[in-house]
């Protein structure tokens, strides 16, 4: 971090990253009266690695925003049925709650743009394919940001708070050295393309094969995204032939290989391999939001609804901040643990659901439990949209279970 810099505008709150976490907290914090810079070195719309499937709670968030209706209006499908093929069975239920009976797999290019542009509504001050060069400092409290514009142009903002929303390789935690807690390694390598003429009819399809995965959901245009999963184990191996690794993946569900066979490859392959950890994501005059504070393997595609909720948890506990309400510690310090009570249970089944190793005969058991009961195969589903707490459907379970219940039984 540099030291303080002279002129430049100051601000309540600058944001950095326009995606998911970032544009978000900058329209809520717009829309209640302060002044917010947001930043990305990005131009909108553009696209970025992302499973981009939204479950209920995530719409939620838009619907209380008021932009579930753009979305929904850029023509993509729902999804109502999640189906889970674990080979010998599969569970097939519907992903309601919150208030809704689907869930939505707009885009990127699509879904940011919106976002970002209901920053800009809200009164935010956007600025696009700006990158930031550094956080400014006075002693230990960060006081602002230096970046260059794509024309090279160099500006310098102040403001009380500066946030972080910039993902993965986050600038703003690594300039603040933001520490990690309950870490653990990458899970699974990823790759993935788009389809044309694969129509899924409403479905999200999954398939475990015990040593690799796939699933598949509908998206705008007429597509379809497909992704494959490996152990890392088995990522060097794999990662010279991916077309061909891609393929002999979806081959393990020969009805869904020949479906492809009958689609075409309308986008190149992209890849990917996520580290799961947690970041303390505050101290001195910085916050951390979205995936730059919290990420996890994206099994579960969690991320997005995640990014809204942490931008609403953020926006909220810095009104309080910027009115004189409360401390910036008693705040943030309430954010952090509000967030970790609300995720730590789904991190630690979104880890286990990613590990490709047959399940303990208990489980088994219970999944099988499951899948002869439509009750039950909703509440799974639910679980792994986010809208049930794992503890909670697996307690149940285990419970009815153990009477010689069987899951439907009263």
């Amino acid at each position: 971090m540099a030291g303080p810099a002279g002129n430049g505008n100051h601000h309540d709150v600058i944001v950095v990253g326009a995606r998911c976490a970032g544009a978000p907290t900058a329209m809520l914090l717009a829309r209640l009266g302060h002044r917010v810079l947001l930043v990305d070195r990005a131009t909108f719309p553009s696209d970025t690695i992302s499973t981009h499937l939204i479950h209920p709670p995530g719409l939620a968030a838009l619907d209380r925003w008021g932009l579930l209706e753009r979305v929904v209006a850029t023509g993509c499908p729902p999804v109502d049925t999640y189906l889970f093929d674990l080979g010998p069975f599969a569970i097939v239920g519907s992903p309601a709650g919150d208030g809704f009976d689907a869930s939505y797999a707009p885009r990127r290019s699509v879904l940011d743009k919106i976002l970002v542009d209901a920053a800009a509504e809200a009164g935010a001050e956007v600025r696009e394919g700006f990158t930031v060069e550094e956080l400014l400092s006075d002693g230990p409290a960060v006081t602002g940001i230096k970046g260059h514009s794509k024309d090279g142009g160099t500006a310098v903002d102040h403001a009380r708070v500066t946030v972080g929303a910039d993902g993965l390789h986050s600038s703003v935690a690594k300039a603040t050295g933001a520490a990690r807690y309950a870490e653990k390694p990458k899970i699974n390598a990823y790759y993935y393309t788009y389809w044309s003429g694969l129509p899924l009819h409403g479905r999200f399809e999954a398939y475990d094969r015990g040593d690799c995965a796939f699933a598949a959901w509908p998206t705008n245009e007429d597509r379809t995204m497909v992704i494959t999963g490996w152990p890392m184990r088995d990522f060097e191996a794999k990662r010279g032939d991916v077309e061909g690794n891609y393929h002999a993946t979806l081959a393990r569900a020969p009805a869904f290989a020949e479906r492809i066979a009958r689609a075409t490859q309308a986008e190149r392959f992209v890849g990917t391999a996520i580290p799961n950890y947690f970041r303390k994501p505050y101290g001195p005059g910085w916050v951390l939001v979205g995936d730059a504070g919290y990420l996890k393997d994206p099994i579960t595609a969690q991320g997005i609804q995640d990014a809204f909720r942490d931008a609403e948890r953020c926006a909220h506990a810095l009104d309080a901040v910027l009115a004189g309400r409360q401390s910036f510690d008693e705040a943030m310090r309430a954010t952090q643990e509000a967030r970790d009570a609300q995720v730590t249970s789904m991190y630690e089944f979104t880890a286990q659901f990613a590990t490709m190793e047959p399940p303990p005969p208990e489980m088994r058991q219970l999944l099988l439990a499951v899948s002869q009961s439509p009750s039950a195969s909703d509440e799974f589903v639910r679980v792994t949209a986010g809208v049930t707490p794992p503890e909670e459907f697996f307690g149940h379970m285990q419970e009815r279970m153990s009477h010689h219940q069987t899951p439907d039984a009263a």
